[in-house]
């Protein structure tokens, strides 16, 4: 490997570097987006079983929202009431949007940089493969030039500079892709399922109202 990236040149480097990131950001991922952080199933049956008698104490909230992200949205709901008990449908359906946004936002940390990434690995890729045709122009450019006088040992390595660079660009860019637009469906369902549950809790706390 590191004769490989020797051969590659310094293009590579910016490359290593978004492969290193790249992965960091899919283990993140992995481990924030799991099911029992974001939206646990059995959740809002136990949020609505528990305020069946009214309104739970600032503790239990409290409990709630750190839970996971849909608990945040929860105690958002409960904390509505818990200010206001007189709270309207149009306030209620408000302060869950605003918590749905904030965990929006939570959910979709990182993608981008992912994204950035999947997108400019092959703009590295094809840097290192200009450079490496600059260098290999400019080994026949010599005193040789067009009777064969270039230098074999630099036009082979500007040729390698020029396919390394590329086919690491590719590599570091397809699973950057891949797992983009994977974090990005799960964003997308679990977005979803919090909006169908807030949807059921907002029904559920009307009939809570004082």
């Amino acid at each position: 490997m590191l004769s490989i990236i020797q051969a590659a040149g310094w293009p590579i480097w910016p490359l290593i570097a978004c492969s290193i990131l790249g992965l960091a950001l899919v283990i993140e991922r992995f481990l924030s987006l799991k099911t029992a952080k974001v939206v646990p199933a059995p959740l809002l049956d136990e949020a609505i079983m528990v305020s069946r008698a009214g309104v739970p104490s600032a503790e239990v909230v409290s409990q709630l929202e750190q839970n996971s992200l849909l608990g945040e949205v929860l105690a958002s709901g409960f904390r509505a009431l818990l200010n206001n008990p007189r709270a309207t449908e149009d306030e209620l359906r408000s302060g869950l949007e605003g918590a749905g946004r904030l965990a929006a936002a939570k959910l979709q940390r990182y993608l981008g940089a992912l994204a950035t990434i999947a997108s400019a690995a092959p703009l590295l890729g094809l840097l290192g493969t200009v450079i490496g045709m600059i260098e290999i122009f400019g080994s026949q450019g010599g005193d040789g030039g067009m009777t064969g006088g270039g230098n074999p040992a630099q036009l082979a390595h500007g040729i390698s500079i020029a396919l390394y660079n590329t086919a690491f660009g590719l590599i570091v860019a397809i699973p950057a892709l891949i797992f983009w637009r994977y974090f990005r469906a799960r964003v997308d369902g679990y977005l979803l399922s919090m909006e169908v549950a807030s949807e059921r809790f907002v029904r559920h706390l009307l009939t809570l109202r004082k």
